[in-house]
């Protein structure tokens, strides 16, 4: 059972996919969120959550009361499990998105930041939860595509939850690792642009 950990509709539980995702503990989501909170990125933030799954981060984000959400997943099942979680929660300005993580941020990454705004950014956090047979060249694609100019605010957050056992991800040029944590079999990395870094990693 995976449920929303706390904020405006704390306790609820979401429904998760039957198959092909991998839902953040809820521990692991509580511990994360108690960073960025440190950070001070979730409230009031533009958010963007990436191989979305059951959108169980974004939504906690939302939550926890970021501005808008975006989950973005190119599973069809994936994406219809996150639209119902919205509906029932009724969290405000988070939209579904059904589309490759790659996909979305190169349209994001074109016209020189017009396409990001109408992808609901620039975005102050991002997370992607990629599965673990996922690539690092994949990743580190996505990753460059974040990079592009109006993607992200300047101050950014991006989070990447991978495998204990995978190295550490390859960041685009003059981005800074802010955190990282090891939680059983899964590691967790905070980073993003250099006045993302609050000087507490």
């Amino acid at each position: 059972m995976t449920r929303i950990v706390a904020g405006t509709v704390g306790g609820r539980t979401i429904q998760v996919p039957p198959r092909g995702t991998r839902p953040t503990s809820d521990r692991v989501r509580e511990a994360v969120f108690s960073r960025l909170e440190h950070l001070g990125v979730v409230d009031d933030a533009r958010v963007l959550d990436l191989y979305a799954g059951s959108g169980a981060l974004g939504l906690e984000a939302a939550s926890r009361g970021a501005r808008t959400v975006t989950l973005v997943d190119s599973a069809r099942v994936a994406a219809d499990v996150a639209r119902r979680n919205v509906a029932v929660l009724g969290l405000p300005d988070v939209r579904v998105v059904a589309q490759s993580a790659e996909a979305f941020v190169t349209a994001a990454a074109s016209e020189a930041g017009a396409s990001a705004q109408r992808a609901g950014g620039p975005f102050h956090l991002v997370f992607l939860d990629p599965p673990y047979d996922l690539g690092a060249e994949a990743l580190e694609r996505v990753l460059d595509r974040l990079a592009a100019p109006g993607v992200l605010d300047p101050s950014a957050v991006v989070v990447v939850e991978r495998s204990a056992r995978t190295p550490e991800p390859a960041w685009p040029v003059g981005w800074e690792l802010l955190a990282s944590r090891t939680y059983g079999e899964t590691a967790v990395w905070f980073a993003g642009p250099p006045a993302a870094d609050d000087g507490t990693a």
